[in-house]
């Protein structure tokens, strides 16, 4: 069954939209267009225009998507659920399906043999999975790259930066890219659970119970 789909991504500082035709069957996907933009403070003011402008180029409209595919992380708050909220708006509005994804899988799903993925978790830490033959084993997890259990990875791929930081081979797999994305959809033929966040730890910003101004 070919579905058309509007893919989304904001858990990296690569803010993705995408307009994907993806057979259901064979499991194949065309990417017919895409909008990127590298940038980790402009979720919000980039990902709408780039979902427009994605739609433009493949010279379709809203009324011709029939699902939604987005990243869930993990991720940073801010920007995690600017492209979750966003996909769960257009899901609704136009009455078709989203499927939430580990954002961590869509760049594992593109790997084959044993690997480590891992994404800028910030504070010096990294978001991380091990992958083998592009399904993931461990994780997702976050903590300092120094105690990322690399077991029998034999490569590393995502963040260039934090990817580095292993003594492994790096794949130039940097961001999650809108095939894998879609890839990453288990299920197509099952009713997608409800969209949830994996942030894997509390936001920075804490209530003022928590902070122990009211008592």
């Amino acid at each position: 069954m070919m579905r058309t789909l509007l893919v989304i991504d904001t858990a990296t500082p690569a803010i993705t939209a995408a307009v994907v035709a993806h057979d259901t069957g064979p499991r194949r996907s065309d990417v017919l267009a895409q909008r990127l933009t590298i940038d980790a403070r402009a979720h919000a003011e980039m990902l709408t225009p780039n979902v427009v402008g994605a739609l433009a180029d493949a010279g379709l409209m809203m009324a011709d998507l029939d699902g939604v595919v987005v990243g869930c992380g993990p991720g940073p708050f801010t920007g995690l659920r600017v492209g979750m909220a966003t996909a769960a708006a257009y899901g609704h509005a136009l009455g078709v399906p989203v499927y939430g994804v580990c954002t961590l899988d869509a760049i594992g799903v593109e790997t084959r043999g044993e690997v480590l993925v891992v994404t800028d978790a910030r504070r010096r830490e990294v978001y991380w999975a091990r992958y083998r033959d592009g399904v993931r084993i461990e994780g997702p997890d976050v903590r300092a790259a120094a105690d990322v259990a690399v077991g029998d990875a034999e490569a590393v791929a995502g963040s260039p930066e934090h990817a580095a930081l292993f003594d492994l081979p790096c794949i130039d797999i940097p961001y999650p890219s809108a095939a894998g994305l879609v890839a990453a959809v288990k299920d197509w033929t099952a009713e997608p659970d409800p969209l949830v966040p994996l942030y894997l730890r509390r936001p920075d910003a804490k209530t003022l119970a928590e902070r122990g101004v009211l008592r």
